[in-house]
């Protein structure tokens, strides 16, 4: 670790802990405040899934309209089916080879396409694996780039192998932005053609971290593949169609209902815990900054009340002081550290150095936060001493 990257570390830990920690209660108050949401939304999500319907493709009719006079409404249902295109379903048979996409690594159909290329960059780790320098590994989210591309066809879910048109449902893909199950089919890795001298060049520029390639990615869904459909399921046209819920995490996936509903329990169980310790820290925190805080606040205010409690000596009195400290001579270890002029007569409180005369003592006591010039421990009080 470098110089620079400690003094950044030791920065931020003395910002976190300014204010007697206050500053750091507050961010792990925000952090409790998400935790507490994302809670919320995942217990919400949980019972949401646990009591919507498991049922077949063949189903979603009698459960849609149960009666023919009452419009159909959407209804959160799980369902389990197989991808297969929709120009199969609709009998056009012709037009299926021109209705699906082609894999480029394996030529297998499929129905999503999406190709990716990812910049990859060089780092440099230590024996455990991690980055040397803390700035690759902060600012590796900004710093990767990598471009998609998405390609869809309209597809439905079958029960099985059976391809009649009551037993298939349309799934709509468009409003969705849940993640696809889909499947890597290709992955090939093309180098940065550059000299060693280049090499150098680009690392000394910006240390440790410089393209040495690109990678490509295909990922397809492919036909045939069995899936776990949980949206919202509606009649379109007396066809049955399912969308994506935004209340859920889930859309299409290749987990059953059941392992969804422990994957969830177990993220509910994780976020109340993870909340419930981060309120807690959050308030003991911000309860101690409050308390330091407010004590200083009323040592403060009592210490410019007892500094505007202290009377101004008169002129008449000062001149008889300065004469009676004058008189004779002072040796150099007598005499006060701030004026150089006169004999030590002030001893300080709590400390008690007696390193000051009177009229200097008076004005230090003046000050905002008065202090012994000696110890620079906050003083409450001065004593004048006389000596017998």
């Amino acid at each position: 670790m470098s110089l620079h990257e400690r003094a950044v570390i030791n920065l931020v830990s003395q910002l976190a802990l300014s204010c007697d920690g206050a500053v750091l209660g507050v961010v792990l108050a925000c952090a409790a405040v998400r935790t507490v949401i994302k809670f919320a939304y995942t217990s919400s999500a949980l019972r949401k899934l646990r009591n919507a319907p498991y049922v077949k493709v063949s189903d979603l009719r009698a459960i849609l309209a149960p009666d023919d006079s009452q419009p159909s409404d959407a209804k959160l249902v799980v369902l389990r089916g197989t991808v297969e295109a929709k120009s199969a379903v609709d009998g056009k048979s012709n037009s299926l080879k021109s209705s699906v996409f082609a894999s480029q690594g394996t030529r297998n159909s499929a129905v999503v396409v999406q190709r990716t290329q990812t910049c990859v960059y060089k780092d440099r780790k230590n024996s455990i694996g991690f980055p040397f320098d803390l700035r690759s590994l902060i600012l590796k989210p900004w710093r990767e780039q990598e471009s998609k591309d998405l390609r869809t066809v309209p597809f439905v879910l079958v029960e099985g192998s059976r391809r009649r048109v009551s037993e298939f449902v349309v799934v709509n893909v468009d409003e969705s932005r849940h993640p696809l199950p889909l499947t890597t089919v290709y992955r090939n890795f093309h180098p940065v053609n550059a000299s060693p001298y280049k090499y150098k060049l680009v690392d000394a520029l910006f240390r440790h971290e410089y393209p040495i390639g690109f990678l490509d990615e295909e990922k397809i869904l492919p036909l045939g593949k069995e899936i776990t459909a949980v949206g919202l399921c509606s009649l379109k046209n007396g066809v049955p169609d399912i969308k994506s819920c935004k209340d859920l995490p889930y859309f299409l996936s290749e987990m059953s209902k059941d392992e969804m509903v422990v994957e969830l329990t177990s993220r509910t169980r994780v976020l109340f815990w993870s909340g419930i310790v981060l309120v807690s820290m959050s308030i003991g925190i911000l309860g101690y900054a409050v308390s330091r805080n407010w004590d200083k606040l009323k040592a403060w205010k009592q210490g410019r009340q007892s500094q505007q409690s202290i009377p101004a000596p008169d002129g008449n009195t000062e001149t008889q002081i300065e004469e009676e400290e004058e008189v004779g001579e002072v040796p150099d270890g007598q005499l006060c550290v701030i004026c150089l002029m006169r004999r030590r007569r002030s001893a300080f409180t709590p400390c008690g150095h007696r390193v000051c005369c009177h009229p200097c003592s008076i004005s230090i006591q003046r000050n905002v936060t008065p202090c012994c010039p000696v110890c620079r421990q906050d003083i409450r009080a001065s004593v004048r001493i006389y000596d017998s």
